[in-house]
Protein backbone atom coordinates (compact mmCIF):
# COMPACT_ATOMS: atom_id res chain seq x y z
CA UNK A 1 0.00 0.00 0.00
CA UNK A 2 1.35 3.19 -0.85
CA UNK A 3 2.00 6.55 1.54
CA UNK A 4 -1.59 8.08 0.35
CA UNK A 5 -3.19 5.31 0.91
CA UNK A 6 -1.98 5.15 4.15
CA UNK A 7 -2.81 8.65 4.84
CA UNK A 8 -6.77 7.80 3.94
CA UNK A 9 -7.66 4.44 5.53
CA UNK A 10 -5.15 4.78 8.49
CA UNK A 11 -7.71 6.77 10.51
CA UNK A 12 -11.00 5.56 8.20
CA UNK A 13 -9.95 1.66 9.43
CA UNK A 14 -9.44 2.95 13.00
CA UNK A 15 -12.78 4.54 12.46
CA UNK A 16 -14.48 1.39 11.54
CA UNK A 17 -13.06 -0.09 14.44
CA UNK A 18 -14.39 2.06 16.88
CA UNK A 19 -17.78 2.15 15.65
CA UNK A 20 -18.03 -1.78 15.25
CA UNK A 21 -16.60 -2.71 18.86
CA UNK A 22 -16.60 0.49 21.17
CA UNK A 23 -19.56 1.03 24.06
CA UNK A 24 -19.75 3.34 26.26
CA UNK A 25 -19.23 1.55 29.21
CA UNK A 26 -15.73 1.32 27.52
CA UNK A 27 -15.52 4.79 27.30
CA UNK A 28 -11.81 4.96 28.10
CA UNK A 29 -10.50 2.39 26.13
CA UNK A 30 -11.90 3.91 22.91
CA UNK A 31 -10.24 7.19 23.98
CA UNK A 32 -6.98 5.87 24.03
CA UNK A 33 -7.62 3.61 20.97
CA UNK A 34 -9.08 6.89 18.74
CA UNK A 35 -6.14 8.83 20.16
CA UNK A 36 -3.56 6.30 18.57
CA UNK A 37 -4.89 5.99 15.22
CA UNK A 38 -5.20 9.80 15.39
CA UNK A 39 -1.26 9.76 15.85
CA UNK A 40 -0.79 7.01 13.96
CA UNK A 41 -2.80 8.70 11.06
CA UNK A 42 -0.57 12.01 11.21
CA UNK A 43 2.77 10.10 11.61
CA UNK A 44 2.08 7.72 7.93
CA UNK A 45 2.01 11.25 6.79
CA UNK A 46 5.05 12.95 7.29
CA UNK A 47 7.04 10.89 4.75
CA UNK A 48 5.22 12.67 2.26
CA UNK A 49 7.03 16.06 3.24
CA UNK A 50 10.59 14.75 4.11
CA UNK A 51 10.29 12.79 0.89
CA UNK A 52 8.82 15.32 -1.28
CA UNK A 53 10.94 16.42 -4.28
CA UNK A 54 11.13 20.31 -4.24
CA UNK A 55 11.57 21.69 -7.71
CA UNK A 56 8.98 20.18 -10.00
CA UNK A 57 5.36 20.22 -10.46
CA UNK A 58 4.64 16.56 -11.80
CA UNK A 59 2.62 14.76 -8.88
CA UNK A 60 4.20 12.44 -6.40
CA UNK A 61 3.42 9.45 -4.96
CA UNK A 62 1.24 8.25 -7.29
CA UNK A 63 -0.68 5.73 -6.93
CA UNK A 64 -3.12 4.40 -9.83
CA UNK A 65 -5.38 1.15 -9.58
CA UNK A 66 -8.62 -0.13 -12.18
CA UNK A 67 -11.95 1.01 -9.62
CA UNK A 68 -14.85 0.94 -11.64
CA UNK A 69 -13.39 -0.27 -15.41
CA UNK A 70 -16.89 -0.31 -17.25
CA UNK A 71 -16.41 3.99 -17.22
CA UNK A 72 -12.73 3.94 -16.70
CA UNK A 73 -12.84 5.46 -12.80
CA UNK A 74 -9.60 4.72 -11.34
CA UNK A 75 -8.25 4.76 -7.65
CA UNK A 76 -5.85 7.32 -8.86
CA UNK A 77 -3.71 9.58 -6.26
CA UNK A 78 -0.99 11.86 -6.19
CA UNK A 79 -0.11 15.28 -4.51
CA UNK A 80 2.01 17.73 -5.47
CA UNK A 81 3.33 21.12 -4.04
CA UNK A 82 0.07 22.90 -3.70
CA UNK A 83 -1.90 19.80 -2.15
CA UNK A 84 0.63 17.89 0.13
CA UNK A 85 0.79 20.18 3.20
CA UNK A 86 -3.47 19.81 3.38
CA UNK A 87 -2.98 16.18 4.14
CA UNK A 88 0.04 16.66 6.88
CA UNK A 89 -2.97 19.52 7.92
CA UNK A 90 -6.11 17.23 8.29
CA UNK A 91 -3.77 14.18 10.03
CA UNK A 92 -2.39 17.42 12.52
CA UNK A 93 -5.60 18.54 13.26
CA UNK A 94 -7.42 15.35 14.04
CA UNK A 95 -4.59 14.79 16.58
CA UNK A 96 -5.58 18.08 18.34
CA UNK A 97 -9.91 17.73 17.69
CA UNK A 98 -9.30 13.99 19.31
CA UNK A 99 -7.47 14.90 22.09
CA UNK A 100 -10.20 18.22 22.64
CA UNK A 101 -13.33 15.33 22.86
CA UNK A 102 -11.03 13.56 25.75
CA UNK A 103 -13.38 14.47 28.62
CA UNK A 104 -16.42 16.65 26.84
CA UNK A 105 -18.39 13.79 24.86
CA UNK A 106 -19.23 11.25 27.19
CA UNK A 107 -22.02 9.33 25.25
CA UNK A 108 -21.33 8.01 21.98
CA UNK A 109 -18.09 8.49 22.58
CA UNK A 110 -16.89 5.39 20.06
CA UNK A 111 -19.87 7.28 17.45
CA UNK A 112 -17.80 11.00 18.30
CA UNK A 113 -14.19 9.51 17.43
CA UNK A 114 -14.73 7.35 14.52
CA UNK A 115 -16.98 9.80 12.76
CA UNK A 116 -13.80 12.32 12.95
CA UNK A 117 -11.27 9.48 12.37
CA UNK A 118 -13.35 8.53 9.16
CA UNK A 119 -14.38 12.38 8.16
CA UNK A 120 -10.33 12.72 8.17
CA UNK A 121 -9.74 9.82 5.90
CA UNK A 122 -12.18 11.30 3.71
CA UNK A 123 -11.04 14.92 3.33
CA UNK A 124 -7.62 13.59 3.07
CA UNK A 125 -9.23 11.65 -0.04
CA UNK A 126 -10.21 15.03 -1.60
CA UNK A 127 -6.61 16.21 -1.56
CA UNK A 128 -5.29 13.17 -3.28
CA UNK A 129 -7.94 12.34 -5.82
CA UNK A 130 -6.52 12.94 -9.06
CA UNK A 131 -9.64 11.04 -11.14
CA UNK A 132 -12.59 13.64 -11.48
CA UNK A 133 -15.22 10.60 -9.90
CA UNK A 134 -12.86 10.05 -7.30
CA UNK A 135 -12.68 13.35 -5.60
CA UNK A 136 -16.27 13.99 -5.99
CA UNK A 137 -16.87 10.41 -4.05
CA UNK A 138 -14.59 11.72 -1.33
CA UNK A 139 -15.47 15.41 -1.73
CA UNK A 140 -19.40 14.44 -1.17
CA UNK A 141 -18.45 11.59 1.54
CA UNK A 142 -17.13 13.89 4.06
CA UNK A 143 -20.56 15.45 4.11
CA UNK A 144 -22.21 12.19 6.16
CA UNK A 145 -19.87 12.06 8.95
CA UNK A 146 -20.29 15.95 9.41
CA UNK A 147 -23.95 15.82 9.18
CA UNK A 148 -23.75 13.37 11.97
CA UNK A 149 -21.34 15.18 14.24
CA UNK A 150 -23.50 18.61 14.91
CA UNK A 151 -26.62 16.19 14.43
CA UNK A 152 -26.20 14.39 17.10
CA UNK A 153 -23.50 16.18 19.06
CA UNK A 154 -24.76 19.46 18.68
CA UNK A 155 -26.60 22.49 20.32
CA UNK A 156 -29.76 22.32 21.20
CA UNK A 157 -31.25 23.74 17.10
CA UNK A 158 -28.50 21.00 15.92
CA UNK A 159 -30.75 19.23 13.55
CA UNK A 160 -31.94 22.68 11.66
CA UNK A 161 -28.65 23.37 11.53
CA UNK A 162 -27.13 20.03 10.09
CA UNK A 163 -30.10 20.44 7.75
CA UNK A 164 -28.95 23.30 6.64
CA UNK A 165 -25.48 22.22 6.09
CA UNK A 166 -26.24 19.18 4.25
CA UNK A 167 -28.73 20.56 1.82
CA UNK A 168 -26.47 23.63 0.81
CA UNK A 169 -23.55 21.70 -0.08
CA UNK A 170 -25.42 18.58 -1.19
CA UNK A 171 -27.37 21.43 -3.52
CA UNK A 172 -24.29 23.38 -4.84
CA UNK A 173 -22.38 19.75 -5.74
CA UNK A 174 -25.36 18.88 -8.29
CA UNK A 175 -24.26 21.31 -10.88
CA UNK A 176 -20.34 20.01 -10.40
CA UNK A 177 -21.31 16.07 -11.02
CA UNK A 178 -22.78 17.85 -14.39
CA UNK A 179 -19.82 19.33 -15.25
CA UNK A 180 -18.05 16.27 -14.68
CA UNK A 181 -19.80 13.75 -16.36
CA UNK A 182 -20.09 16.45 -19.36
CA UNK A 183 -15.86 16.48 -19.05
CA UNK A 184 -15.88 12.51 -19.25
CA UNK A 185 -17.91 12.43 -22.38
CA UNK A 186 -15.89 15.60 -24.25
CA UNK A 187 -12.81 13.75 -23.05
CA UNK A 188 -13.82 9.82 -24.43
CA UNK A 189 -14.09 8.49 -21.93
CA UNK A 190 -11.83 9.40 -19.05
CA UNK A 191 -12.29 11.35 -15.76
CA UNK A 192 -8.33 11.45 -15.21
CA UNK A 193 -8.01 15.62 -14.72
CA UNK A 194 -4.54 15.78 -16.07
CA UNK A 195 -6.40 14.75 -19.37
CA UNK A 196 -9.48 17.40 -18.38
CA UNK A 197 -6.49 19.75 -17.94
CA UNK A 198 -5.23 19.70 -21.56
CA UNK A 199 -9.07 19.59 -22.91
CA UNK A 200 -9.81 22.26 -26.07
CA UNK A 201 -12.71 24.09 -24.94
CA UNK A 202 -14.83 26.98 -26.21
CA UNK A 203 -15.54 30.20 -24.39
CA UNK A 204 -19.47 29.33 -23.83
CA UNK A 205 -18.51 25.75 -22.34
CA UNK A 206 -15.35 27.45 -20.63
CA UNK A 207 -18.05 29.75 -18.75
CA UNK A 208 -20.49 27.35 -18.24
CA UNK A 209 -18.00 24.65 -16.66
CA UNK A 210 -16.90 27.70 -14.47
CA UNK A 211 -20.68 28.38 -12.63
CA UNK A 212 -20.54 24.78 -12.56
CA UNK A 213 -17.99 24.19 -10.28
CA UNK A 214 -18.07 27.36 -8.71
CA UNK A 215 -21.70 26.54 -7.60
CA UNK A 216 -20.13 24.11 -5.56
CA UNK A 217 -16.71 25.78 -4.60
CA UNK A 218 -18.01 28.94 -3.57
CA UNK A 219 -21.03 27.32 -0.89
CA UNK A 220 -18.04 25.24 0.27
CA UNK A 221 -15.26 28.10 0.82
CA UNK A 222 -18.27 29.98 1.62
CA UNK A 223 -18.07 33.10 -0.48
CA UNK A 224 -20.52 35.73 0.03
CA UNK A 225 -23.82 35.46 -0.53
CA UNK A 226 -23.72 32.18 -0.05
CA UNK A 227 -22.24 32.03 3.26
CA UNK A 228 -25.45 31.89 5.57
CA UNK A 229 -25.16 28.52 6.87
CA UNK A 230 -22.10 29.06 7.99
CA UNK A 231 -22.73 30.79 11.33
CA UNK A 232 -25.62 28.63 12.33
CA UNK A 233 -23.55 25.28 12.02
CA UNK A 234 -20.93 26.69 13.80
CA UNK A 235 -23.09 27.73 16.56
CA UNK A 236 -24.30 24.52 16.76
CA UNK A 237 -21.57 22.19 16.42
CA UNK A 238 -19.75 20.53 19.28
CA UNK A 239 -16.41 22.51 19.31
CA UNK A 240 -14.47 19.19 17.83
CA UNK A 241 -16.85 19.88 14.81
CA UNK A 242 -16.25 23.67 14.42
CA UNK A 243 -12.72 23.17 14.50
CA UNK A 244 -12.53 20.41 11.77
CA UNK A 245 -15.01 22.48 9.95
CA UNK A 246 -13.32 25.84 9.73
CA UNK A 247 -9.84 24.03 9.64
CA UNK A 248 -9.94 21.82 6.51
CA UNK A 249 -14.06 21.17 5.88
CA UNK A 250 -13.86 25.29 4.06
CA UNK A 251 -10.42 24.16 2.38
CA UNK A 252 -12.13 21.69 0.24
CA UNK A 253 -13.92 24.73 -1.80
CA UNK A 254 -10.92 26.90 -2.05
CA UNK A 255 -8.73 23.22 -2.68
CA UNK A 256 -11.53 22.85 -6.04
CA UNK A 257 -10.60 26.52 -7.85
CA UNK A 258 -6.77 25.25 -7.79
CA UNK A 259 -7.68 21.54 -8.39
CA UNK A 260 -10.48 22.46 -11.50
CA UNK A 261 -11.81 26.11 -12.45
CA UNK A 262 -8.55 27.68 -13.03
CA UNK A 263 -6.71 24.41 -15.33
CA UNK A 264 -9.81 23.38 -16.57
CA UNK A 265 -11.69 27.15 -18.01
CA UNK A 266 -8.45 29.64 -17.54
CA UNK A 267 -10.29 31.09 -20.16
CA UNK A 268 -13.43 32.15 -18.21
CA UNK A 269 -11.28 32.20 -15.12
CA UNK A 270 -9.65 35.60 -16.12
CA UNK A 271 -12.62 36.46 -17.80
CA UNK A 272 -15.15 36.40 -14.58
CA UNK A 273 -12.05 37.37 -12.27
CA UNK A 274 -13.74 40.44 -11.81
CA UNK A 275 -16.62 38.87 -10.35
CA UNK A 276 -14.67 36.86 -8.18
CA UNK A 277 -12.05 39.51 -6.53
CA UNK A 278 -15.59 41.45 -5.98
CA UNK A 279 -17.26 38.67 -4.14
CA UNK A 280 -14.13 38.24 -2.47
CA UNK A 281 -13.81 42.42 -1.10
CA UNK A 282 -17.50 41.78 0.29
CA UNK A 283 -16.30 38.88 2.01
CA UNK A 284 -13.18 40.79 3.44
CA UNK A 285 -14.84 44.28 3.89
CA UNK A 286 -18.91 43.63 4.28
CA UNK A 287 -18.45 40.29 6.54
CA UNK A 288 -15.46 41.64 8.60
CA UNK A 289 -18.20 44.32 9.88
CA UNK A 290 -20.94 41.72 10.24
CA UNK A 291 -18.70 40.14 12.53
CA UNK A 292 -17.82 43.21 14.85
CA UNK A 293 -21.41 43.43 15.60
CA UNK A 294 -21.80 39.39 16.83
CA UNK A 295 -22.64 38.72 20.82
CA UNK A 296 -21.97 35.21 20.45
CA UNK A 297 -18.37 34.22 20.30
CA UNK A 298 -18.79 31.31 18.07
CA UNK A 299 -20.57 33.46 15.59
CA UNK A 300 -17.91 35.89 15.54
CA UNK A 301 -15.44 33.94 14.88
CA UNK A 302 -17.85 32.28 12.27
CA UNK A 303 -18.01 35.28 10.49
CA UNK A 304 -14.18 36.03 10.47
CA UNK A 305 -13.65 32.91 9.08
CA UNK A 306 -15.84 33.84 6.11
CA UNK A 307 -13.38 37.24 5.93
CA UNK A 308 -10.51 35.36 5.91
CA UNK A 309 -11.37 32.94 3.17
CA UNK A 310 -12.39 36.16 1.45
CA UNK A 311 -8.18 36.52 1.12
CA UNK A 312 -8.13 33.36 -0.10
CA UNK A 313 -10.05 33.46 -3.51
CA UNK A 314 -8.72 37.22 -3.64
CA UNK A 315 -5.48 35.71 -4.08
CA UNK A 316 -6.21 32.90 -6.33
CA UNK A 317 -7.54 35.32 -8.98
CA UNK A 318 -5.55 37.80 -8.91
CA UNK A 319 -3.61 35.63 -10.75
CA UNK A 320 0.17 36.14 -10.10
CA UNK A 321 2.60 33.88 -7.86
CA UNK A 322 2.27 36.21 -4.34
CA UNK A 323 -1.40 35.83 -5.05
CA UNK A 324 -1.91 31.98 -5.46
CA UNK A 325 0.69 31.19 -3.15
CA UNK A 326 -0.32 33.56 -0.43
CA UNK A 327 -3.64 32.15 -0.84
CA UNK A 328 -2.45 28.67 -0.21
CA UNK A 329 -0.11 29.73 2.78
CA UNK A 330 -3.53 31.64 4.17
CA UNK A 331 -5.74 28.55 3.84
CA UNK A 332 -2.74 26.39 5.82
CA UNK A 333 -2.61 29.13 8.80
CA UNK A 334 -6.36 29.53 8.73
CA UNK A 335 -6.45 26.06 9.68
CA UNK A 336 -4.37 26.19 12.59
CA UNK A 337 -5.64 29.71 14.11
CA UNK A 338 -9.52 29.21 13.47
CA UNK A 339 -9.10 25.65 14.80
CA UNK A 340 -7.18 26.93 18.12
CA UNK A 341 -10.25 30.06 18.09
CA UNK A 342 -12.94 27.81 18.10
CA UNK A 343 -11.19 24.93 20.57
CA UNK A 344 -11.07 28.00 22.99
CA UNK A 345 -14.08 29.15 22.85
CA UNK A 346 -14.96 25.54 23.60
CA UNK A 347 -12.91 25.41 26.65
CA UNK A 348 -14.63 28.08 28.29
CA UNK A 349 -18.25 26.65 26.84
CA UNK A 350 -17.22 23.17 28.88
CA UNK A 351 -16.92 25.26 32.57
CA UNK A 352 -20.02 28.02 32.03
CA UNK A 353 -22.24 26.77 28.96
CA UNK A 354 -22.44 29.81 27.62
CA UNK A 355 -21.03 31.68 23.94
CA UNK A 356 -22.32 35.13 24.76
CA UNK A 357 -19.45 37.47 24.72
CA UNK A 358 -21.48 38.88 28.42
CA UNK A 359 -21.45 35.93 30.17
CA UNK A 360 -17.68 36.94 30.40
CA UNK A 361 -15.19 39.80 31.53
CA UNK A 362 -12.20 39.18 33.45
CA UNK A 363 -11.58 36.03 32.28
CA UNK A 364 -7.62 36.66 32.93
CA UNK A 365 -8.22 36.56 37.05
CA UNK A 366 -8.82 33.46 37.34
CA UNK A 367 -7.61 31.72 34.11
CA UNK A 368 -4.42 33.43 33.53
CA UNK A 369 -2.33 30.44 31.82
CA UNK A 370 -5.01 30.12 29.44
CA UNK A 371 -5.80 33.60 28.93
CA UNK A 372 -1.92 33.72 27.57
CA UNK A 373 -3.04 31.10 24.47
CA UNK A 374 -6.25 33.12 23.83
CA UNK A 375 -4.00 36.09 23.32
CA UNK A 376 -2.33 34.52 21.11
CA UNK A 377 -4.51 33.01 19.10
CA UNK A 378 -6.19 36.27 19.42
CA UNK A 379 -3.04 37.83 18.33
CA UNK A 380 -2.68 35.79 15.02
CA UNK A 381 -6.50 36.10 14.17
CA UNK A 382 -5.69 39.86 13.70
CA UNK A 383 -2.50 38.65 11.48
CA UNK A 384 0.24 40.13 13.78
CA UNK A 385 3.70 39.60 12.38
CA UNK A 386 5.37 36.70 14.25
CA UNK A 387 2.05 34.75 13.88
CA UNK A 388 0.86 32.14 10.88
CA UNK A 389 -2.31 34.64 10.44
CA UNK A 390 0.42 37.84 8.82
CA UNK A 391 1.76 35.59 6.24
CA UNK A 392 -0.84 34.56 4.01
CA UNK A 393 -2.54 38.15 4.18
CA UNK A 394 0.87 39.69 3.58
CA UNK A 395 1.68 37.74 0.68
CA UNK A 396 -2.14 38.21 -0.91
CA UNK A 397 -1.92 41.91 -0.31
CA UNK A 398 1.32 42.33 -1.68
CA UNK A 399 0.14 40.34 -4.87
CA UNK A 400 -3.20 42.16 -4.87
CA UNK A 401 -1.05 45.69 -4.58
CA UNK A 402 1.31 43.87 -7.47
CA UNK A 403 -1.59 43.61 -9.53
CA UNK A 404 -3.68 47.08 -8.52
CA UNK A 405 -3.25 49.68 -5.96
CA UNK A 406 -6.78 49.93 -5.06
CA UNK A 407 -7.24 46.45 -4.98
CA UNK A 408 -4.31 46.15 -2.21
CA UNK A 409 -5.77 48.78 -0.26
CA UNK A 410 -9.24 47.08 0.07
CA UNK A 411 -7.71 44.08 1.12
CA UNK A 412 -5.34 45.50 3.42
CA UNK A 413 -8.46 47.49 5.45
CA UNK A 414 -9.88 43.97 6.37
CA UNK A 415 -6.53 43.94 8.89
CA UNK A 416 -8.01 46.98 10.70
CA UNK A 417 -11.09 44.99 10.87
CA UNK A 418 -10.34 41.58 11.88
CA UNK A 419 -7.70 43.52 14.57
CA UNK A 420 -11.41 45.53 15.30
CA UNK A 421 -13.65 42.70 16.12
CA UNK A 422 -11.14 40.11 17.56
CA UNK A 423 -9.59 42.32 20.26
CA UNK A 424 -13.02 43.82 20.94
CA UNK A 425 -14.15 40.08 20.89
CA UNK A 426 -11.00 39.54 24.08
CA UNK A 427 -11.04 42.76 25.97
CA UNK A 428 -15.02 41.89 26.88
CA UNK A 429 -14.58 38.25 27.67
CA UNK A 430 -10.85 38.69 29.17
CA UNK A 431 -9.44 41.47 30.21
CA UNK A 432 -11.14 43.89 33.17
CA UNK A 433 -12.09 42.93 36.65
CA UNK A 434 -14.52 39.65 37.24
CA UNK A 435 -17.67 39.57 35.39
CA UNK A 436 -19.60 37.17 37.02
CA UNK A 437 -19.54 34.59 39.90
CA UNK A 438 -19.17 32.16 36.82
CA UNK A 439 -16.48 33.61 36.22
CA UNK A 440 -15.27 34.23 39.61
CA UNK A 441 -15.11 29.91 40.02
CA UNK A 442 -13.00 29.46 36.54
CA UNK A 443 -10.63 26.56 37.10
CA UNK A 444 -7.61 27.35 34.95
CA UNK A 445 -6.85 24.62 31.96
CA UNK A 446 -5.84 21.33 33.30
CA UNK A 447 -2.79 19.41 31.42
CA UNK A 448 -5.13 17.75 28.55
CA UNK A 449 -6.38 21.08 27.24
CA UNK A 450 -2.65 22.34 27.34
CA UNK A 451 -1.47 19.84 25.56
CA UNK A 452 -4.15 20.52 23.12
CA UNK A 453 -3.53 24.48 22.56
CA UNK A 454 0.28 24.24 23.05
CA UNK A 455 0.06 21.97 20.10
CA UNK A 456 -1.69 24.55 18.24
CA UNK A 457 0.24 27.70 19.64
CA UNK A 458 3.88 25.82 18.36
CA UNK A 459 2.10 25.76 14.84
CA UNK A 460 0.89 28.87 14.80
CA UNK A 461 4.38 30.53 16.24
CA UNK A 462 6.43 28.01 13.61
CA UNK A 463 4.82 29.65 10.48
CA UNK A 464 4.27 33.21 11.19
CA UNK A 465 8.31 32.92 11.89
CA UNK A 466 9.55 30.91 9.50
CA UNK A 467 7.07 30.19 6.30
CA UNK A 468 9.77 29.22 4.35
CA UNK A 469 9.54 25.13 4.45
CA UNK A 470 5.54 26.05 3.12
CA UNK A 471 6.22 28.20 0.61
CA UNK A 472 9.03 26.12 -1.17
CA UNK A 473 7.01 22.90 -1.15
CA UNK A 474 4.49 24.99 -3.17
CA UNK A 475 6.11 27.38 -5.53
CA UNK A 476 6.38 25.39 -8.22
CA UNK A 477 3.52 23.91 -8.63
CA UNK A 478 1.85 27.48 -8.44
CA UNK A 479 4.37 28.73 -11.00
CA UNK A 480 3.05 25.97 -13.22
CA UNK A 481 -0.90 26.55 -12.18
CA UNK A 482 -0.17 30.25 -13.70
CA UNK A 483 1.95 29.20 -16.97
CA UNK A 484 -1.44 26.88 -17.45
CA UNK A 485 -3.80 29.56 -16.63
CA UNK A 486 -2.38 32.05 -18.83
CA UNK A 487 -2.53 29.90 -21.88
CA UNK A 488 -5.90 29.52 -23.87
CA UNK A 489 -7.62 26.69 -24.18
CA UNK A 490 -10.32 28.23 -26.88
CA UNK A 491 -10.35 25.78 -29.71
Amino acid sequence: MGLLSLAIWTPIVFGVVLLALGRDDQARSVRWVALIGAVASFLVTLPLYYGFKIGTAAMQFVEKAPWIERFNVNYHLGVDGISVWFVLLTAFINVVVVIAGWEVITRRVNQYMGAFLILSGLMIGVFCALDGMLFYVFFEATLIPMYLIIGIWGGPNKIYAAFKFFLYTLLGSLLMLIALIFLYVKSGGSFDLALWHRLPLNGTTQTLLFFAFLSAFAVKVPMWPVHTWLPDVHVEAPSGGSAVLAAIMLKLGAYGFLRFSLPIAPDAAREWAWLMIALSLIAVIYVGLVAMVQKDMKKLVAYSSVAHMGFVTLGFFIFNDLGVSGGIVQMIAHGFVSAAMFLSIGVLYDRVHSREIASYGGVVNTMPKFTAFALLFAMANCGLPGTAGFVGEWMVILGAVKSNFWLGFGAASALIFGAAYTLWMFKRVYLGPVGNKHVKELVDINAREFVMLSLLAIAVMYMGIYPKPFTDVMDTSVAELLKHVAQSKLN
